[in-house]
């Protein structure tokens, strides 16, 4: 069963492998990402950084949700983790008995858009109009979404954290 869905742009690194995966006392990890599952390097880099508690996994999007769908899954404690807004969603739009969609940490190393600024909302969150409107669907899924880059800060409403009505 999922767990938790992390939006988070650096996929794995120190705040996945040491507190998340504890916090959320998952056994896997399920990187969804087209890029990454398309490239053996970013493959590895992946694998190097994820905590030795956890299989975990590099995959495509439809490759994810093949697996999500699964009902060999319901015994597992999973956390999904996304790189970008429109991955989420998409994951969110297919997957049933989602618990919990998490922002950690968007905006900064994203892909630009020409010569547009994205707009600081907290400290590790910045989004382009484009994006919030991807968000605010996301949210409009009635699955629980929130803002926090580690478990030991608090949750805000991802909708608060956006100025959303």
């Amino acid at each position: 069963m999922i767990r938790m869905i992390r939006l988070d742009e650096r996929m794995i690194h120190g705040q996945i492998a040491i507190k998340w995966s504890r916090h959320l006392d998952v056994d896997r990890i399920i990187v969804v990402n087209d890029e990454a599952a398309a490239n053996d390097i970013i493959q590895k880099s992946l694998l190097l950084a994820a905590p030795e508690t956890c299989k975990t996994a590099i995959k495509s999007v439809n490759e994810a949700l093949t697996i999500l769908k699964d009902p060999r899954c319901e015994p597992l404690k999973i956390l999904i983790i996304v790189s970008n807004p429109q991955d989420l969603l998409t994951i969110v739009n297919e997957i049933k008995d989602i618990p919990l969609v998490n922002v950690g940490n968007y905006g900064r190393i994203a892909a630009k858009q020409e010569d547009k600024q994205r707009v600081t909302y907290k400290m590790n969150l910045y989004a382009y109009d484009n994006e919030v409107e991807l968000f605010r669907q996301i949210i409009t899924s009635g699955i629980e979404c929130n803002y926090q880059t580690t478990p030991e800060e608090s949750a805000i409403s991802l909708k608060n954290a956006l100025g959303l009505k």
